[in-house]
């Protein structure tokens, strides 16, 4: 009980360590996590036990120490080394001790003697030597006579026997014919500086040990092969040498060189694998691969000797460092000399085999679509060596509850095996960075350019939505791998969507080389049988183990994720790799969006193969645009009455060709629970009856219903108004009825059908753009008037053929209460609007206190022009009475200057407006520095967009400019004195514009130089990002007013941002004025007062974006790091 309390304690090393602030860890000493004892299979031998005779198979090892203890350093007799050593040419050194005067330089007791056969340079030469073993020291002598000299305790003949004594004492003192024999020593190596004892299994008649060692201090390495003739007397050896050399380790305190741990602190910090609570290091034998018998070449003959480097296991990488190379060492291969990469990822593992009798054990590395790698190695650290990749593999993983190697060690040392503990509710999403890092490390791809987020307000909430790559427009096959391998056994999310990201490098990639048995593992760990498995492409069975591995996983979305696949031809697979699963009822997932994606034969087979069965419990059958025909809709909606109790999403949309209303509507009519339906653009045969019938709508309960493109007559609209006045319909909020042929009567009727209560709004949205509203527009505009219109409206391009229409629709919202957002962009008028059409959007914006949310962008098109013109200004000094609008968007309506000082004085005047949306509107840098000091005194609005489309369009403008007059064949053009007059404001004080401008006017073409051209773009960029700056500036002060932080809180005050202020056009001519022509500008800005960078992609808040602090939050994008 005693040894298992101790071996229990030694264990607590592979608890996680806090903090290592230090690039070059150099602990002292560390307790071993293993105490790994050897079975015997005949009996345990005495230390003092020196008998020649063949040992035992078996021998126990004693304990050590840590793995960061190094070889103590020896004295070396240099001296003594010239006059006395002869090297073998595959030895690097001598090495001698001196432990006390009156001591043997090599050990004084001999533990084991005898001749054995030792390979030379060339493997054909084997040379037969004396090898002598004594507590210290494994020597070789070039005969047995000179061993004796030495040793007196040796019998001085080839032939004679050893005593069979467990030990031979040595002699006090050196004669001279002991000193002598010093003379014929070829190689000596100290035990402590013994890396491995192993045998060479290379089929050959005779048996191989293998004996490496390692200097650490002088990085000095060797190997020596001792070839016997019987497997008794080699097991005999090498558990002997073992067993002395765990002896003399344990007797001293071992540390690396600190010079060995910055050496390999570095290599590891330069893969980014660094940290110094993981980091371990260790000295290992990359062992020579067994080559099958035949004629050797000269290559395979540099290449059959073993090289020693260490093992360094980082954060997410196992490193196999090679020695450093100095002169005193002698030649030894290097890991880049060798075939073989230098590290390898630890999530690549797919088996680790150490057999527990020998120092030898061996890692199988797998990358995906790769051929696999065995890494044959050899250490006396190897139980720890094993234990440390275990931990290191749970500690990068660990949500999954099984790896997914196969762990082949003693049962003895497993069961010492003390894992990592999580705690994976302290993590919101299961560890999941810490699992995708490390898969990226092994695959070899940036983690950085992964971008993602997670939803919490969606349906089967959280949804892990994986978003466009940071850099670049689609992922790589090895990124896409990283991303599902991470997800494996993660039961953070309940969805995962893969909307809008190319999957399709890994629908056409076959791996060969896969190992599918971790694929079809359940959770628990029992393997499942699944047909032709093997023969899916990466796609389909990384689907499978998403599937498999998650028991809260219940929704898959794949809209619009294969976009090559559009002939229909070519299988998407996805409904191959599910439908088996769901049939057995192996997966929880019953909802799968397959939006966009083109279907084949094959696919709508798995489909209809698993509506047929009731144990899928399909919740969805989401098709919609994916090519399908009438008949294959017929068919599938026919088989899917079986679920008629689950189904509850229905999209059929963009199917080709006209269902009959008989048909459809009994197919559909099976189904109780349909929450959403989408038939869009979906037509009916010729015929006066709807296609659904208003029995079956009314035994819906609906939320979301989409008629898009869907021609709706006088019966189909009677038909929704009958069930928006059901309280089935309570329920319902969204309906889409864009391209309906719908007119202002018939969304008037839909309105009056929809309120409850007089005055009370219905909590829905209402999109009914592109119809015909012009049409009955005086019953639609009474409708809203009266109040009866929904919380949200969208009327896009809404035609209005005469300008009384639009002012009775403003006459009508400036009397609404209902109606909290509304977009009218894009609307059109016979010509731009006329003073009395402002006047109304004017009174609307003064008198409407209802309105939070508001859209009147114009469109620029080809062929029309749809804006309100000049009037616009005067339209918009109504906001300035205005107390409920939070939004409003006004692009593309060539606001300019004047549109610009407008809005200026509504921004400091209103205190409700949170976010302008003004892009696209003609504004030059003396607009958008008029909006930027009107938001100076706004502590309300936290969006204002930069302007960069505007900003590019005068720039380039300017450049034009230019260019004009450069070609310009008359020097007083009108064009020419107008861009010269410009410049003029540039490059000259205001005071003097007049006598300038005429001055510039008269002066030829060539005035200009290029260089002035250069200096006057750069001074105009430098005051764009200045005046960018300023505006962050602002936006970011609003925000954190905004979030509950008060003024005296927030960094930099307004006397500071005053003082940057150009509060007029003749300032702003002022400060360019004062550009020096001289220098070359510099066109970024510094950080400013408030810390904000304008060349920086992230920020602490996204002011460019609709600001959002939740949504913003969950936004992840992985570290470089």
């Amino acid at each position: 009980m005693a040894d298992k309390r101790t071996r229990r304690r030694s264990l607590r090393i592979f608890h996680p360590r806090t903090s290592t602030p230090d690039i070059t860890p150099a602990p002292s000493s560390q307790p071993s996590p293993v105490e790994f004892h050897r079975e015997r299979s005949d009996g345990s031998a005495s230390t003092e036990d020196a008998s020649p005779k063949a040992r035992p198979r078996m021998l126990s090892r004693a304990n050590r120490n840590s793995v960061f203890g190094s070889l103590r350093s020896k004295h070396s007799f240099d001296d003594d080394e010239k006059t006395l050593l002869k090297l073998d040419s595959k030895s690097s050194s001598l090495h001698d001790h001196v432990d006390s005067p009156g001591k043997g330089i090599f050990g004084d007791v001999v533990k084991k003697a005898g001749e054995v056969q030792v390979t030379g340079t060339s493997i054909f030469k084997r040379n037969r030597y004396f090898i002598v073993l004594t507590e210290s020291h494994l020597i070789r002598f070039k005969s047995q006579a000179r061993a004796a000299e030495m040793f007196p305790i040796i019998p001085n003949n080839n032939k004679g026997s050893l005593p069979r004594s467990s030990t031979m004492p040595s002699v006090g003192s050196l004669t001279d014919m002991q000193l002598s024999a010093y003379t014929d020593i070829t190689q000596g190596v100290p035990l402590d500086e013994v890396i491995a004892v192993y045998k060479i299994e290379d089929g050959r008649p005779y048996f191989t040990i293998e004996v490496s060692y390692l200097d650490d201090r002088g990085k000095r390495t060797s190997t020596l092969q001792m070839s016997l003739n019987s497997p008794r007397e080699s097991e005999a050896w090498a558990a002997a040498i073992r067993e002395h050399a765990a002896l003399r380790r344990s007797q001293r305190v071992q540390t690396y060189h600190p010079k060995t741990l910055e050496y390999l602190a570095r290599a590891v910090g330069k893969e980014r694998d660094y940290d110094p609570s993981q980091f371990r290091v260790f000295k290992v034998v990359q062992r020579c691969p067994v080559r099958a018998a035949g004629r050797l070449t000269s290559e395979d003959i540099s290449k059959s000797s073993s090289s020693v480097c260490y093992l360094v296991i980082g954060t997410n990488r196992i490193h196999f460092v090679p020695i450093p190379k100095t002169s005193g060492r002698s030649s030894s291969t290097s890991l880049s000399d060798m075939d073989t990469p230098s590290s390898f990822g630890i999530t690549s593992i797919t088996s680790i085999r150490f057999p527990g009798y020998d120092d030898v054990f061996e890692i199988y590395f797998r990358t995906p679509l790769r051929q696999p790698y065995t890494a044959a190695l050899a250490s006396y650290d190897a139980p720890q060596i094993v234990l440390w990749l275990r931990y290191a593999s749970e500690y990068i993983r660990p949500a999954w509850t099984v790896q997914p190697f196969v762990f082949d060690v003693p049962k003895g040392l497993e069961d010492q095996m003390d894992p990592p503990t999580f705690d994976l509710s302290s993590d919101d999403h299961g560890y999941f960075d810490r699992t995708l890092t490390a898969f990226c490390a092994a695959f070899e791809v940036e983690p950085s350019r992964i971008y993602y987020s997670v939803d919490y307000e969606c349906e089967d909430a959280p949804c892990f939505r994986l978003l466009p790559p940071v850099t670049g427009n689609l992922y790589t096959t090895m990124e896409l791998l990283a991303v599902f391998r991470a997800l494996r056994y993660n039961e953070s999310f309940a969805s995962i969507s893969f909307a809008n990201i190319n999957l399709c490098s890994l629908r056409t990639v076959y791996d060969p080389f896969a190992d599918t048995e971790d694929i079809l593992c359940t959770r628990s760990g029992v393997l499942l049988d699944v047909p032709d498995h093997a023969n899916l492409s990466v796609l389909q069975q990384e689907i499978r183990a998403l599937a498999l591995k998650s028991r809260r996983l219940r929704r898959f979305d794949f809209s619009h994720s294969l976009p090559l696949a559009k002939n229909g031809k070519v299988s998407c697979g996805i409904p191959e790799a599910l439908t088996p699963l769901m049939k057995k009822s192996w997966t929880n997932v019953d909802f799968v969006t397959l939006t966009g994606i083109r279907l084949s034969d094959h696919d709508i087979e798995y489909l209809v193969d698993a509506a047929s069965e009731r144990q899928c419990h399909l919740r969805a059958l989401d098709i919609g645009e994916c090519g399908l025909s009438v008949h294959d809709a017929d068919v599938l909606l026919s088989t899917l009455g079986v679920h008629d109790n689950t189904m509850e999403v229905l999209d059929l949309s963009g199917t080709q060709g006209r269902f009959s209303p008989e048909l459809f509507q009994r197919a559909i009519g099976a189904f109780s629970r349909i929450r959403r339906l989408n038939l869009t653009r979906v037509q009916k045969t010729a015929g006066p009856e709807p296609l659904i019938a208003p029995e079956i709508l009314l035994s819906w309960r609906l939320e979301s219903l989409h008629l898009n493109g869907t021609n709706l007559n006088e019966q189909s609209v009677d038909t929704i108004s009958t069930y928006l006045a059901s309280p089935k319909s309570n329920v319902l909020r969204e309906m889409s009825l864009n391209q309906c042929g719908l007119t202002g009567k018939d969304l008037a009727v839909l309105f009056r059908s929809m309120s409850r209560e007089e005055g009370a709004a219905r909590n829905m949205h209402v999109s009914a753009s592109e119809n015909r509203l012009g049409h009955g527009s005086s019953l639609l505009c009474q409708c809203i008037a009266e109040n009866h219109a929904p919380v949200s409206i969208t009327m896009r391009m809404v035609d209005f053929e005469k300008e009384y229409q639009f002012r009775e629709l403003m006459a009508a919202l400036a009397r609404n209460t209902t109606v909290r957002s509304l977009d009218i962009s894009q609307a059109s008028l016979p010509y731009d609007a006329s003073m009395e059409t402002c006047e109304a959007l004017k009174e609307m914006f003064a008198q409407n206190q209802t309105l939070e949310e508001l859209d009147i962008s114009g469109d620029v098109a080809h062929l029309d022009v749809a804006k309100f013109g000049i009037g616009l200004n005067i339209a918009l000094t109504g906001l300035e009475q205005n107390t409920a609008l939070r939004l409003l968007r006004i692009e593309h309506q060539s606001l300019g200057l004047q549109g610009a000082s407008t809005l200026a004085g509504v921004i400091e005047v209103n205190k409700t407006l949170t976010e302008i949306h003004c892009e696209h509107n003609e504004l030059n840098l003396q607009s958008f520095t008029v909006l930027v000091n009107a938001l100076q005194r706004n502590n309300s609005i936290i969006y204002l967009p930069a302007q960069a489309a505007d900003r590019a369009k005068s720039i380039e403008r300017v450049k034009e400019e230019f260019e004009a007059l450069e070609k310009a064949e008359e020097p007083k053009s009108p064009r020419t004195s107008t861009l010269k007059k410009s410049i003029n404001v540039f490059t000259h004080p205001v005071s003097h514009h007049r006598r300038q401008s005429s001055t510039i006017s008269s002066q030829s073409n060539n005035s200009f130089t290029q260089h002035d051209v250069n200096e006057t773009l750069a001074a105009l960029e430098e005051k764009w990002n200045m005046q960018v700056v300023r505006l962050q500036q602002y936006l970011l002060r609003n925000y954190q007013l905004a979030t509950g932080l008060t003024a005296e809180e927030i960094v930099g005050q307004s006397q500071s941002q005053a003082n940057t202020r150009p509060s007029t056009a003749n300032s702003l001519a002022k400060m360019l004025a004062q550009v020096n022509f001289d220098t070359q500008p510099s066109a970024t800005c510094a950080e400013t007062g408030l810390g904000i960078d304008i060349n920086r992609t992230e920020s602490p808040v996204q002011l460019d974006e609709k600001g959002n602090k939740q949504r913003r939050a969950m936004v992840f994008t992985l570290p470089e790091d």
